[in-house]
């Protein structure tokens, strides 16, 4: 499998960091589990990460820090579990029809998936996660369907598990991710022979240039 498109480096410095939104550190994991090389970037953002700590001055304790720090740790319900840090997930068996990261979510096949159709020959597939602000779903497109023209309210990231499509930006096949923010705007066209079937984590909805589409888009849901 060759990958042609990367993510950001600053969502792999966020993603080394533990500071992604869940439902974007789901697609990142999916993501590396599929690329040797973003894989050993997040491997490289956690060594610098590690020594600029290491490099820090030590600071002399207030008293009774230790003891506010137990405490705080007594009383912790969770809440700075939100945006665990993530190490980079193991390398995917390459025949494996979904990325370790997500089958916990979906399942380890992507046909026994079930779909919402929101549109004729554009079908979803939305995953619930606590503690998110974000949305995250599945798209399944039709073989030369083409998604509306369309930008984005903030970030949003797209991984190809199977099938491609085409845009402004480029090709987008298996294991691609297109890691974009809310001043790319672009028409997706599916040019395989099978479905594109993607996972995609959204900031905002999506913002939708044509007045139909826009006028459909609380029926759909993207």
């Amino acid at each position: 499998m060759s990958i042609h498109h990367h993510l950001d480096a600053a969502s792999l410095m966020r993603y080394a960091a533990g500071d992604l939104d869940p439902a974007f550190a789901v697609v990142v994991a999916s993501h590396l589990a599929m690329c040797d090389e973003c894989r050993q970037a997040v491997r490289v953002a956690e060594a610098v990460g590690g020594a600029c700590l290491s490099d820090m001055p030590e600071a002399a304790l207030s008293d009774g820090s230790f003891t506010r720090l137990s405490r705080m740790i007594d009383a912790d319900t969770g809440s700075n579990d939100e945006h665990p840090a993530a190490p980079p997930p193991p390398a995917n068996d390459p025949a494996a029809d979904v990325p370790l990261p997500l089958s916990s979510l979906v399942g380890k096949s992507l046909d026994e998936l079930q779909w919402r159709l929101v549109v004729p020959g554009v079908y979803r597939h939305r995953i619930e996660l606590a503690d998110t602000r974000s949305s995250l779903f599945m798209l399944k497109i039709g073989p030369g369907r083409k998604m509306p023209e369309h930008g984005h309210g903030g970030t949003e990231m797209t991984l190809i598990l199977r099938g491609s499509y085409r845009d402004a930006i480029g090709r987008f096949a298996r294991g691609d991710i297109a890691d974009l923010d809310e001043h790319v705007e672009h028409q997706p066209v599916v040019d395989s022979d099978d479905p594109c079937i993607c996972l995609v984590a959204t900031e905002e909805p999506t913002r939708f240039k044509g007045i139909v589409s826009r006028l459909m888009q609380p029926l759909v849901g993207i």
